[in-house]
Parts: C-alpha cells; structure tokens; sequence
C-alpha cells in the first residue's frame, strides 16, 4: 500500500513535468511500479538475508554461551557430588571412631562392675562416693541389686540421695 501511495506521488512529480495520455500513464506507472517492486524484493531479499545470518549468529552464540553453562554446571555438579563424598566418607570415619570408643568404655565400664562386684559393699560403698557422679551411677545401675543397695545403704546419706537420684534420671 506505502508502494502505491510513493508510486502515485512519484508520478504526480513527473506528471507536472509532463502530461501523459492514459495509455500512456498506465504503461508509465506499470514501468514504475515493476522497477519499485525489483528494488523492494533485491532489497528485502538481501535485508532478509542479513537478518536471518544476524539471528543465525545470535543463535549460534546464544548456543554456545548455553554449552559453557551446562560444562560449568556440570562441574559444579560433580565437584559438590566429589565434596559430599569425601565428607560421607570422614563422616564414617568419625561414626566408626565414636561406636569404637562407646564399645571400649563399655568394656572398661563392664571391668570396673567387675571389679565392684568382687570389693565388699563398704569398699565399694567409699570407692563410688569419690567417683564423678556419672560413672557411679553407670557403675551402680549395672552391679546386681542386692549389691547396689548395700552399697547405698553404706554411704553417706547425701551422697547416697544424690547418686540415688541421678540413678532414677539416668537415661537409658
């Protein structure tokens, strides 16, 4: 529409320099219209093709800068997957060195009851009372009971309510 328009102007121009017959002015503007329509299709074929190599190459490096994306990602991957596996690993090495120590005091733990359990009760009544409160009562609530309350009852009646106490706390 824009070319018809520009077309009817040019010939508007042309037309007050000369004056043409019908005939004449159809063969004209068909003339004009054709050389437009050649130079609008040359150009807009080379536009186009310009255009299109344009977003050709935007695409290309849009493409491009999405591999280094994905290649970093994929780095960060593997390395936060590397990371979490060597921390799995010390995590198991700290858990296998805590489950050993736990097994290694209840052993000694389990001699001393041992050794409790041989002493007679007024010995091991004075041993316990000077002991951290913690492994008295550890050691007191592994002793027979029998044992235990003779120990008790040879103590001295605060430090036996505190152990005694500490004992019915004890988690278990």
């Amino acid at each position: 529409m824009k070319a018809i328009i520009f077309f009817l102007f040019i010939f508007q121009v042309h037309a007050d320099e000369k004056i043409y017959s019908e005939l004449q002015m159809k063969e004209k503007v068909k003339e004009e219209v054709l050389k437009k329509i050649e130079g609008i299709k040359k150009k807009s074929v080379a536009d186009l093709t310009k255009e299109l190599l344009e977003r050709e190459s935007e695409l290309n490096k849009r493409e491009s800068e999405i591999k280094q994306r994905e290649e970093l990602l994929k780095a960060s991957v593997d390395g936060f997957e590397r990371r979490v596996s060597l921390f799995e690993q010390e995590q198991n090495k700290i858990i296998g060195c805590l489950d050993e120590n736990k097994a290694r005091k209840a052993q000694r733990v389990a001699k001393l009851v041992k050794m409790v359990s041989g002493m007679k009760p007024d010995k091991a009544a004075e041993l316990l009372s000077v002991q951290d409160i913690d492994i008295s009562v550890s050691l007191i609530s592994q002793l027979e009971p029998d044992k235990a309350s003779k120990i008790f009852n040879l103590m001295n009646k605060e430090t036996s309510a505190r152990l005694q106490k500490q004992y019915l706390n004890m988690k278990r």
